[in-house]
């Protein structure tokens, strides 16, 4: 029987989840015994590979159109989809800025800060994805599996892995679901 595919990406946040993934230390070497390990913070593939992945790992929130593009290809190139961290399971962080108009914060950010010369204007560049209101993962696309936190601990991390190789349902409750 062939490993299980993993691979992971992110959205909008802070990379903190990979980061934890990492913090799995020598585990993920017992991972790769039992998965193929796809694309990662610790490979040089960027993106999964079009043949598809059994268990992908999303990070971050959705907030332009390039985060929605990203996670609507890894919904639908894998057959269990993980959201990783506070951010992708209900925005987290990020989705505070929906209480302020997109405009308001981009003024204040760009014009209105100490910082910024005279006459500073909001950036406007085509090639920039357009930021939209902050979502979670499952607002954009189905998700199977949860794993809050921020970041999440890496032992619920290296548990729901190898649940999810080993083809099992992870059970997060109990000691396992808390937040730091």
């Amino acid at each position: 029987m062939p490993k299980p595919k993993i691979a992971t990406d992110w959205l909008a946040g802070c990379s903190g989840c990979h980061m934890s993934l990492l913090d799995i230390d020598e585990r993920l070497a017992a991972i790769a015994q039992v998965a193929d390990i796809r694309a990662t913070p610790i490979t040089d593939l960027k993106q999964p590979d079009e043949s598809g992945v059994d268990v992908g790992l999303l990070e971050g929130a959705v907030n332009n159109s390039s985060n929605e593009e990203v996670a609507r290809r890894m919904r639908a190139r894998c057959r269990v989809l993980v959201a990783l961290g506070d951010c992708a399971v209900f925005g987290g962080v990020p989705a505070l800025r929906n209480f302020f108009t997109l405009d308001a914060a981009l003024r204040r950010a760009y014009v209105e800060t100490e910082s910024t010369e005279p006459g500073s204007q909001v950036p406007s560049d085509p090639e920039l994805s357009a930021p939209t209101h902050v979502r979670a993962l499952q607002e954009v696309v189905p998700v199977d599996v949860f794993v809050p936190g921020c970041p999440p601990d890496p032992d619920v991390i290296y548990y729901v892995l190898t649940e999810l190789a080993a083809g099992r349902t992870p059970q997060l409750d109990g000691p396992r679901l808390h937040w730091h």
